[in-house]
């Protein structure tokens, strides 16, 4: 609860329509405490009007009949409402009103016996004169009744009003939801310009923060790919001397040299091919991050890995590891096969070199109503749940594997992973005999594989 609060505090669509909203329902108060009270007073000058134009009707011909007719007559629906005319300065048992004689002429109120009354006075002769008076409670219910009549359409069209007002804010902010939704969208590596900036619906106020943003994302463009020359320009430049160095080292293990000297001979070897290797992939993932968008290709994925396989058979043989295909659902990948053969790659070589000899890799693959799932299952040590998103940086290794790499293996996963829209999860591997292990599983949208084709092949492996 306390986060949504938060995030109506924060939204301006929201403030924008409580204000809105919160501005017509006082401007409809305001309107409808004018109405009631213009309405109240019009109605009481229409029955103060009503008096003074009875009062206009009496003659002293017709007054002792008016005077006795309204001593009988009582209203059946509203009594209160009776008018009574009276001669002023009757003092007779008959009078219904104790009048002071003394009343000027005119329109008046006055309290008698208690009661609030409504008076027109009136001199018809020298020795005449004649009140008509009317009980204010019952003008004051009118007048109430009439007046409450006004404000019915402010109580029907205010809320009217208020959902309207949302609705238009809504729709006014209904491109830069689509926007943020366009942006929220976007790869990690996508830096492209802004192209709904240019949406003539967006509020004006929004567009220096949208060119700002463009700038922004040229200038870290340029930054990056300053960077990514740098690197593979730096990679270039060593390949050469480790090249040369490499084939000194070899020609040099022809010689004859101490043990102690073959020991550091060794050592050093080791180190220069971890440093090519690294070089290597500097120059991979300086070439995958240059390639933002991938090949438009179409790449059978289980021919792919039959080839990694091959390639990486000798290897996994030294270390005595069980490793095959046990199941496979073959597909064409919109993808290069290149790429996507570095993809692979990169993880079942991974898988090798962390597994303890002896071990075991599982490649399978699994669909399901969204997705083509690849799997690789070993038997290694894992990686700490807390560790599964750090590992994709760049150059960041897990401690304690006994293992030598350069940290950039899973970098250039991600990288290319991204390119062709995959996806690549880590979790724990399924093993109904051990309770550790690593599951690698790279996802591929049905959507866009084509032509896909259910196979049973002998699995390639080696026991």
């Amino acid at each position: 609860m306390d986060g949504v609060k938060k995030r109506t505090r924060r939204s301006l669509q929201m403030r924008l329509s409580m204000w809105l909203a919160l501005a017509v329902l006082l401007s409809a108060v305001a309107a409808g405490i004018f109405s009631f009270s213009a309405a109240f007073d019009e109605a009481n000058d229409v029955q103060d009007g009503q008096l003074e134009e009875i009062a206009s009707l009496l003659t002293a011909d017709n007054l002792d009949v008016m005077e006795t007719g309204s001593r009988r007559y009582v209203p059946t629906r509203e009594p209160e409402a009776k008018v009574v005319v009276q001669r002023l300065g009757d003092a007779g048992g008959a009078a219904l009103l104790h009048l002071p004689a003394h009343l000027a002429d005119g329109i008046q109120t006055r309290v008698l016996d208690g009661r609030e009354w409504r008076i027109v006075v009136r001199t018809l002769a020298a020795d005449s004169r004649v009140a008509i008076a009317q009980q204010t409670s019952d003008r004051d219910e009118i007048a109430i009744n009439s007046a409450i009549a006004t404000l019915v359409p402010f109580a029907v069209l205010a809320p009217l009003l208020v959902c309207v007002v949302f609705l238009l804010v809504r729709r006014m902010f209904r491109p830069l939801v689509k926007l943020a939704a366009e942006l929220d969208a976007r790869s990690d590596h996508d830096l492209s310009r802004i192209t709904g900036a240019d949406d003539m619906r967006l509020p004006a106020e929004i567009m220096p923060f949208l060119v700002a943003n463009n700038r922004l994302f040229s200038r870290v463009l340029d930054a990056m790919a300053m960077q990514r020359r740098f690197v593979a320009d730096a990679a270039h430049e060593l390949r050469s001397p480790l090249t040369v160095l490499t084939l000194q080292a070899e020609r040099l293990s022809l010689s004859d040299m101490s043990a102690e000297a073959r020991e550091r001979f060794i050592a050093l070897r080791a180190g220069l091919a971890r440093a090519r290797a690294l070089i290597e992939q500097l120059l991979t993932l300086a070439r995958m991050q240059d390639e933002t968008v991938a090949q438009v290709q179409s790449v059978s994925i289980g021919r792919v890995l039959r080839l990694v396989l091959e390639e990486l058979m000798p290897l996994a043989e030294s270390r005595q590891l069980d490793i095959g295909m046990v199941e496979e659902l073959d597909a064409q990948v919109p993808a290069g096969e290149t790429d996507l053969t570095i993809l692979l790659k990169n993880l079942v070589d991974n898988a090798i070199r962390y597994t303890p000899h002896g071990g075991r890799i599982d490649i399978s693959m699994t669909r399901d109503a969204e997705f083509l799932h690849v799997h690789i299952d070993d038997t290694g040590p894992g990686i700490a749940p807390d560790e599964r998103e750090r590992v994709f940086d760049r150059f960041y290794r897990v401690l304690g594997t006994g293992q030598t790499g350069s940290g950039l293996g899973l970098a250039i996963v991600q990288t290319i992973a991204t390119r062709i829209g995959a996806r690549v999860q880590l979790g724990d591997a399924r093993w109904p005999d051990h309770h550790s292990g690593l599951r690698v599983t790279v996802s591929f949208s049905n959507r866009s594989l084509a032509r896909p084709s259910v196979s049973n092949p002998a699995g390639v492996g080696a026991d």
